[in-house]
């Protein structure tokens, strides 16, 4: 950069930032319909919606909220994950760590052959601040225990190993740092020589609207290509994994009775890395995100709204399906 002025310093990164919406552009035209936006044929999966309502009162209704500043609540949500865990017949372990004398938990369930290649599957269940955190992300972790219970009721033959884990530590000040839960989880593999097939984050499911313009997008021009009504569930992932968001949404269109969007853009659009799959990227690992969107769609986001009242079960149970389907075809 030296000798670089300040103006064309600016206009160089302007340049860059042009030519990044320009290729996101295209890429969505030449992709976004490789599979189509409609379900697909449908596979049975028993998901319980009973079930998941329950996990995300429990979570919610932890007191105080389990922030990272209480810790004898974190230690009560990971307890009650690593219960609802046990019960599915998996293999269950805590990793634990240390941050400013303090001790946080991943709790890992694992399905499968112990050794070789593997698919995680992950969600956070801290919250950020003093809310309850329905959707962020309670709605999350009840989607990861729901997949473990369906693998345990229907004990699909796993060819790779497959890990279901519960992270600590996603929300600020933890995000996007060393300290985050899914941070030390991804390093301990790559340090280890684990070679992930996919990592698949759960982030926020359960926030559905038909109202018209209750869609937002972090850049003006996706509004040419996606709908105005956040009703669907979206697949996200990062340049160069894009195989990955096909291979992942193509699975949960053929089971879940919703509409599925895919994204594939560069990690420095906003929204792309908003989860713990991000921490995955940073170790050259493949992984894409499952969301509603967060605060584009839900507007209780980070707020004392975000309650249990206002998920949708019925389409969070869709989703569920199509996830289930994906983690199935992913560690065959």
């Amino acid at each position: 950069m030296k000798g670089l002025g300040f103006r064309d310093l600016f206009r160089s990164k302007r340049l860059k930032h042009a030519c990044a919406i320009f290729l996101v552009i295209i890429s969505i035209c030449c992709v976004q319909d490789l599979y189509g936006d409609e379900p697909g044929a449908q596979m049975k999966v028993p998901v319980d919606k009973g079930r998941m309502r329950h996990d995300v009162e429990v979570l919610t209704t932890i007191h105080p909220p389990r922030s990272a500043k209480h810790v004898s609540s974190l230690d009560k949500s990971a307890e009650y994950i690593l219960a609802e865990f046990a019960k599915t017949g998996c293999n269950v372990s805590v990793q634990s760590f240390t941050h400013d004398q303090k001790v946080y938990k991943n709790v890992i369930c694992t399905f499968g052959p112990q050794d070789g290649e593997r698919v995680v599957v992950g969600a956070h269940y801290d919250v950020y601040g003093d809310q309850p955190g329905a959707d962020d992300n309670a709605s999350g972790v009840a989607g990861l225990i729901e997949l473990a219970r369906l693998v345990n009721i229907q004990k699909p033959d796993l060819r790779y190993r497959t890990d279901f884990v519960a992270f600590t530590l996603e929300e600020p000040q933890f995000f996007r740092t060393r300290h985050m839960g899914s941070y030390i989880f991804a390093q301990s593999l790559y340090d280890t020589d684990v070679h992930i097939r996919a990592m698949i984050a759960l982030e926020m499911i359960g926030y559905f609207s038909d109202k018209p313009r209750s869609q937002r997008y972090p850049v003006f021009f996706l509004k040419w290509f996606y709908p105005d009504k956040g009703n669907y569930i979206a697949v996200v992932g990062k340049w160069g994994q894009g195989s990955l968001v096909a291979q992942v949404k193509k699975s949960i269109m053929e089971t879940c009775r919703l509409d599925v969007e895919d994204l594939t853009a560069p990690a420095v659009l906003p929204g792309i890395d908003f989860s713990d799959h991000q921490s995955f990227w940073r170790f050259g690992y493949k992984a894409v995100m499952i969301t509603d969107t967060a605060f584009y769609r839900n507007r209780n986001y980070h707020s004392a709204a975000d309650t249990i009242d206002t998920l949708d079960f019925d389409k969070m149970s869709e989703v569920v399906k199509g996830v289930y389907r994906a983690v199935i075809n992913l560690s065959r």
